[in-house]
């Protein structure tokens, strides 16, 4: 459980929320937020329209059902005892509470009664007039024209009123109520009372719906302070930790700038630990030919000591520091022979070992067409000793035949130089690449004799000139009746 608990914990620390995360997140939120309570501010409001409209029908038909039954009632005590003056003005006087109370309601526009006499509809909204109707029989004309709306409304739907005898409704638009309740007078239907009126109850719905406007707002800056902290929090947290990064890539690229300067300190240390050794030697030829000096070798002699003396000019200069300046590598001009310091290395360098001289023979094939290249002849020499040295150091038979030729290609503006032997080869394991594309022979401290704290430097300081400081391509690789052989493109003519 616990392991499971750190895997998850380890795939979530992958993921690093930064102010632009937060701020998706809040806008997404709060468009949400936004949205829900657009949609349920919509639903309440329909909501709210519906139950008010049942309610404006309800209380209204209410309103005026309570109307009408109040008048049948006083008809009916009425009705049992006979009507004197005295009795009479209070019977109008009800009639009158009842007729004109109604319209002191607000929303109460018209009331009246719709009585039916002698085939006629008779619209009486006053107590005296309804008094004289119904008990001297006595009718003014003077009302025959009034209500006149609700007098052609009653006709066409009288027939339903009167086989339901129910309270029946019209409603025009969503505020106005037109209510016909029938009028029983004596247990016989008589008419009806009529009643107009636009009930309002839309104070109760701004109320609820400011209500809710007032919550939601609330509920969003309630979030926004929320997020607000959120993003205070976490650009300090953002901080804190851009700040741990900017210290670790400073540290790291001092580290890198640290092993650059080292990978550079220990190129010079190995280049001039390889070649020192090569110095003392061309000293001593130096003094050899300075010893044999005569008439008859004179300029051959003079040629040899200049470039001997040119060598050893060179790797007391590549003392001064480890990382020499392009322009005394590559440089226009510089017009080096690839073929006289091939011949020349041969001749003076490897030959002249007189002890060693019959363990190895030399075979040159050079192309006449080779153009001349814009480096020094002295790095050139660098490059090409050290893997000449190797296939002497490495051939592990007795007689090495060792071959150097070179090639223009002229299509491809580039030179092919190609040092090879008959030895035993390379093993197989350096010829492999590394992550870089690097074969392993060209790595630091590579060697397959015992000492290798002595040896590993020649193909990796010649692989660092060919490779790095002259862009050039150089390739190890076996060949197939047995031996090595070293690849160099010189590229860029």
């Amino acid at each position: 459980m616990e392991k499971k608990k750190k895997i998850l914990l380890d795939h979530f620390k992958k993921y690093h929320f930064e102010f632009k995360h937060l701020m998706v997140i809040f806008v997404v939120l709060v468009l949400s937020h936004m949205l829900i309570t657009y949609i349920h501010k919509i639903s309440l409001r329909n909501f709210l329209i519906e139950s008010r409209k049942r309610y404006q029908h309800d209380f209204i038909n209410s309103l005026a059902n309570m109307s009408a039954t109040s008048l049948e009632l006083i008809l009916e005590i009425s009705s049992e005892t006979k009507v004197n003056d005295e009795d009479a003005r209070k019977l109008v006087q009800a009639f009158n509470i009842v007729l004109s109370q109604q319209l002191l309601q607000p929303h109460v526009q018209e009331a009246v009664l719709l009585l039916e006499s002698e085939g006629k509809i008779v619209p009486i909204d006053d107590g005296q007039h309804l008094f004289r109707f119904l008990f001297r029989d006595e009718y003014n004309q003077e009302y025959s024209g009034i209500h006149e709306v609700a007098v052609n409304m009653y006709l066409e739907k009288r027939d339903v009123i009167r086989e339901t005898e129910q309270i029946f409704t019209i409603s025009e638009g969503n505020q106005i109520f037109h209510i016909f309740v029938p009028f029983v007078l004596r247990g016989e239907y008589a008419g009806v009372f009529y009643m107009k009126a636009a009930p309002s109850f839309r104070f109760i719905t701004n109320e609820i719906l400011t209500s809710y406007n007032q919550t939601s707002l609330i509920f969003t800056i309630l979030i926004l302070f929320g997020f607000l902290g959120m993003f205070y929090i976490s650009s300090y947290t953002i901080s804190e930790r851009d700040k741990t990064q900017r210290l670790l890539f400073e540290e790291r690229e001092n580290k890198l700038r640290e092993g650059i300067i080292y990978k550079k300190e220990a190129l010079f240390t190995k280049r001039i630990y390889h070649t020192h050794h090569k110095a003392e030697k061309v000293m001593g030829f130096i003094k050899e030919d300075l010893r044999r000096l005569s008439e008859d070798t004179f300029d051959e002699t003079k040629y040899r000591i200049i470039k001997y003396a040119n060598f050893i000019s060179r790797v007391i200069y590549d003392m001064k520091w480890y990382d020499p300046p392009v322009q005394t590598i590559r440089n226009t001009i510089f017009s080096t022979n690839l073929n006289e310091v091939a011949k020349f290395l041969v001749d003076n360098l490897f030959m002249r070992i007189s002890t060693e001289s019959d363990q190895f023979h030399f075979k040159l094939d050079l192309d006449e067409n080779l153009p001349s290249i814009h480096v020094n002849e002295f790095v050139v020499w660098e490059i090409l000793e050290p893997l000449i040295q190797n296939c002497i150091d490495h051939s592990e038979i007795s007689k090495v035949d060792i071959g150097i030729s070179t090639r223009f290609i002229q299509n491809k503006n580039s030179i092919l130089i190609i040092i090879e032997d008959n030895g035993k080869g390379i093993e197989d394991f350096l010829l492999e690449t590394d992550e870089n594309n690097e074969q392993i022979i060209f790595k630091e401290n590579i060697s397959t004799k015992l000492d290798q704290k002595k040896n590993g430097y020649g193909c990796y300081i010649a692989y660092e000139l060919a490779k790095g400081r002259c862009g050039w391509d150089i390739k190890a690789e076996n060949k197939e009746d047995g031996g090595a052989k070293f690849i160099i493109t010189v590229k860029n003519i």
